[in-house]
C-alpha cells in the first residue's frame, strides 16, 4: 500500500521527495472514498441533530427529510461529476503517486475554505434552524456520491 521510494535515486531527491507517502491508485480511491462517506457521515449526523434540536419533532423530521432530498439531488446532479473527475484524475495519475494526491491542491484549498466557513457558520452566524438542515443536505450528497469511488475501487480489486 504505501512506498517510499521515487524514480531518482535517494541522493537526488529532495528531503520532501524522499518521505512523502506514495501510495497505489486503488488506495487513492480507498482514501477518496473513505474521505467523502466520513464527512458525509458526519456532517448528515450533525446536521439532522442540529435540526431536529431547532424544531419541535413534526416539522424537525420533515426539515432533515427536506434536507436529505435536497442533498440527494445535489449529490445526483453536481456532486457525482466532482466524483467522477477526482476517480478519472486518480486514474490517470496512476500508482506510486503521494497519498493525499487523490485530490488536487485547489481542491484541498477549497475543502479548507468550507471547514473555515462551516465553523463560521456554527459560530453562531446562522440560526440552527439554518445550519442543520443545510449540514444535513451537504452530508446526504457527499455520502451519496461517495458511491462513485467505492465503485471504481471495488472495479479495480484483483480477480
Amino acid at each position: 500500500m504505501l512506498a517510499f521510494c521515487a524514480m531518482r535515486p535517494a541522493a537526488h531527491r529532495s528531503a520532501l521527495e524522499r518521505w512523502k507517502p506514495r501510495v497505489a491508485g486503488r488506495t487513492q480511491l480507498l482514501l477518496a472514498g473513505a474521505l467523502w462517506s466520513a464527512v458525509g457521515a458526519l456532517l448528515l449526523g450533525f446536521g439532522a441533530r442540529w435540526t431536529l434540536e431547532a424544531f419541535e419533532p413534526g416539522p424537525g423530521v420533515l426539515a432533515v427529510s427536506l434536507g436529505v432530498a435536497a442533498g440527494l439531488l445535489k449529490g445526483r446532479f453536481v456532486l457525482d461529476r466532482a466524483a467522477a473527475r477526482i476517480t478519472d484524475r486518480i486514474a490517470a495519475r496512476g500508482d506510486g503517486r503521494c497519498a493525499g494526491g487523490f485530490l488536487s491542491w485547489r481542491s484541498w484549498l477549497l475543502v479548507a475554505v468550507m471547514s473555515g466557513a462551516g465553523r463560521i457558520l456554527r459560530g453562531g452566524l446562522l440560526s440552527p434552524a439554518v445550519v442543520g438542515p443545510l449540514y444535513t443536505a451537504i452530508g446526504a450528497g457527499l455520502l451519496f456520491s461517495s458511491r462513485t469511488a467505492w465503485r471504481r475501487w471495488r472495479a479495480t480489486a484483483n480477480p
